[in-house]
């Protein structure tokens, strides 16, 4: 389940942006493009029992990350928007009359492409843009700290010199 309280994910893991960026750069360039939690969870961080983690990891960045139907595991939203015609044995594009010849058996080993090197650019930076705003906010709704402390020192001093005077 996503997150609903209202801090960023990005701020509630001090590791959250560094482990964003890995599953990133490793969903990103895997020859399949889907794995279930303990896959991804060895293939990230080379601990199949940290599952439960990446798949919170995986909840709360909907902005790229998805699960699939059964919930079971998840794929990066945009290398899921590339077409099913990588043959990951012959680690090349086939063409779709290639596809079409494939029998079933054949088709467990067609994925979609891996992403460039520039599109995995653009997600970790779009990720790190993300963060940064997550930190910006948290600190623009503390405007008030500074306020409060200032009047409290007033209310203080007023307070003690009202006394002295007793």
């Amino acid at each position: 389940m996503a997150r609903t309280d209202s801090l960023s994910p990005y701020l509630a893991d001090t590791r959250r942006l560094a482990d964003v960026i890995a599953a990133i750069q490793v969903m990103g360039t895997y020859k399949f493009y889907w794995q279930d939690f303990p896959g991804w969870a060895e293939r990230i961080s080379g601990d199949a029992s940290q599952a439960a983690y990446w798949r919170r990891i995986f909840e709360d960045h909907p902005e790229f990350f998805r699960l699939d139907g059964e919930r079971q595991g998840a794929a990066l939203v945009w290398r899921r928007q590339y077409p099913k015609r990588f043959h990951v044995d012959e680690e090349r594009r086939l063409s779709m009359a290639e596809v079409l010849a494939l029998g079933e058996g054949d088709m467990a080993r067609v994925s979609r492409e891996p992403m460039s090197a520039g599109d995995i650019r653009s997600l970790i930076d779009t990720a790190v843009d993300l963060h940064s705003r997550a930190l910006d906010q948290q600190k623009d709704r503390r405007w008030w700290l500074p306020l409060a402390t200032a009047v409290a020192a007033l209310l203080g001093a007023v307070l003690g010199a009202w006394l002295k005077s007793f």
